[in-house]
């Protein structure tokens, strides 16, 4: 793929994607094991992964010419880091699997790749708008 044709948001959005559907595989594992003893429940903290693609500032990216502007998704964010939640010291089988939070988890998770993927898919719409000279088709 050319990089001017997809610039590094529309790549960072699709990497935000493939991190969305391991952390719904991952929510549907914990739930899964829900009353395994000793099992700990996992989640990729998205919050400190996108900030760190935002403040990443290797390769070409837009030329930032004010403290305030935003330098954009890096498209090469790594893989990331897989978070365990410790057992609370009640919990006498070891689990720390919490299957409200979970929920919680999955519907977030959910909504936030239905955002991603309604914007991807408005990106990719204006790309057809401007390949058929702007007719409508």
């Amino acid at each position: 793929m050319s990089n001017t044709l997809f610039d590094g948001l529309h790549h960072g959005l699709g990497r935000v994607l493939d991190l969305r559907m391991a952390q719904h595989s991952m929510t549907a594992a914990n739930l899964a094991n829900s009353d395994t003893p000793g099992f700990k429940a996992k989640f990729i903290p998205f919050d400190k992964i996108l900030g760190e693609a935002v403040q990443h500032r290797g390769g070409q990216g837009m030329k930032v010419t004010h403290a305030l502007h935003n330098a954009g998704l890096d498209a090469n964010v790594s893989d990331p880091d897989v978070t365990e939640i410790e057992a609370a010291p009640w919990v006498a089988d070891g689990n720390s699997v919490d299957p409200e939070r979970e929920a919680v988890r999955l519907k977030e998770n959910a909504t936030m790749f239905s955002g991603v993927s309604r914007g991807l898919g408005r990106r990719m719409a204006l790309l057809k708008f401007a390949a058929s000279n702007g007719e409508r088709g």
